[in-house]
């Protein structure tokens, strides 16, 4: 998977909140997309991920050299977000098996493997509605990191997680990303230290 920016701008109204972003994204590597609040690193992610429109540039999608239409891109990535919502009327079993119909587990997993790895066992038949927050957090998590795609977009992946659960974050990255696209969008280093690469939103203002 290879994801190129060209000249990419994106204005609410009449302010722009970034322009002339020029980067490519190549698949194996981890980036992280950094600046302070309001710099514009969800919206940048949100446009990288097809959700937002971008209001001028062009953004290329390819795997092995071959294009990806803008519209198909959906099917080659995931994303776990503090803004995207669970179903919280179904178990944490039932959501997971909901979410593997459409995007599918990496091949060596099932919804049972996954629940285990997420140390959530004990609340496998629990409607979500009923967690705290750090283990919504994890079945956010778990629904970006372990589905079958090219390419992992997190954002603040570490919102309202324990030490245990940063610790279980980091495990499944190295563990589950190695040869996977992975982008972060965070200003928090204990979220993206593992990143190669870093693109810092204040740079395009």
């Amino acid at each position: 998977m290879k994801i190129e920016l060209i000249n990419v701008g994106k204005r609410f109204n009449r302010e722009w909140i970034f322009r002339g972003i020029n980067f490519h994204f190549d698949i194996h590597k981890r980036y992280a997309i950094t600046g302070p609040n309001g710099s514009g690193k969800s919206t940048l992610l949100q446009v990288i991920a097809g959700s937002t429109l971008h209001n001028e540039g062009s953004i290329m999608y390819s795997i092995s050299n071959k294009e990806i239409p803008p519209e198909n891109f959906y099917k080659n990535i995931s994303i776990a977000a503090p803004y995207l919502d669970l179903i919280e009327e179904m178990t944490l079993r039932e959501f997971l098996d909901f979410h593997a119909q459409m995007k599918g587990w990496l091949p060596t997993l099932n919804t049972s493997q996954v629940v285990i790895l997420l140390r959530l066992e004990k609340s496998a038949n629990k409607q979500i509605r009923n967690f705290s927050s750090g283990m919504k957090q994890r079945v956010k998590l778990a629904q970006a990191i372990f589905s079958n795609v090219e390419t992992v977009l997190l954002d603040e992946p570490a919102t309202n997680l324990d030490e245990e659960g940063v610790q279980l974050y980091n495990f499944l990255i190295e563990k589950y990303c190695e040869k996977r696209l992975v982008i972060v969008s965070s200003n928090d280093r204990k979220e993206y230290s593992f990143c190669e690469e870093t693109i810092d939103m204040l740079n395009y203002k």
